[in-house]
């Protein structure tokens, strides 16, 4: 199954925002306001400026799992990210990415091993998951890898080439 095809909604609300970027080569990234790698909001969006007009997305998935650093509500969260590191990239609404509560999602993409073999449960905030335009999880980055790191990059500019 297509991850596109998972429903989450918006942080502002709307319905099924996966469905609207299906097609593109999305980087799918559990965010946190509170963390010590919040910083990378900033790679984050240098990646959104660099390669949204070859189809490229990156998606700021919400999460407070990880020692209560995303506690906002959706308001707070947009505001932050917005003002703070001026996002422009599409968030979702606030989920649980492990446990009993886990999101669909992140059922799917957990499954995918890490350079180092890690699959299953996510280890920290900005974990980061690269999918292809059609919908399948082809990398998975440990939340310490930078969003602008070779490897990253190498994989990005090889799935928008496809």
């Amino acid at each position: 199954m297509s991850v596109y095809q998972t429903k989450i909604a918006g942080l502002s609300g709307q319905q099924d925002l996966l469905s609207s970027l299906n097609g593109s080569v999305t980087l799918v990234v559990n965010v946190a306001s509170k963390c010590g790698l919040t910083p990378q909001y900033t790679a984050l969006e240098a990646l959104q400026k660099e390669y949204s007009a070859r189809g490229f997305t990156v998606l700021g998935v919400p999460c407070n799992q990880f020692g209560a650093q995303e506690p906002g509500s959706a308001s707070e969260i947009e505001t932050f990210c917005s003002s703070n590191y001026g996002v422009t990239f599409p968030m979702s609404e606030k989920v649980e990415v492990n446990g009993a509560g886990r999101h669909d999602l992140y059922q799917t993409l957990t499954q995918v091993a890490d350079a180092e073999g890690h699959t299953g449960d996510i280890r920290w905030n900005f974990e980061k998951f690269l999918v292809s335009r059609d919908g399948n999880v082809v990398c998975r980055f440990n939340p310490t890898v930078a969003p602008d790191a070779p490897e990253v990059l190498s994989a990005i500019q090889e799935q928008l080439a496809k």
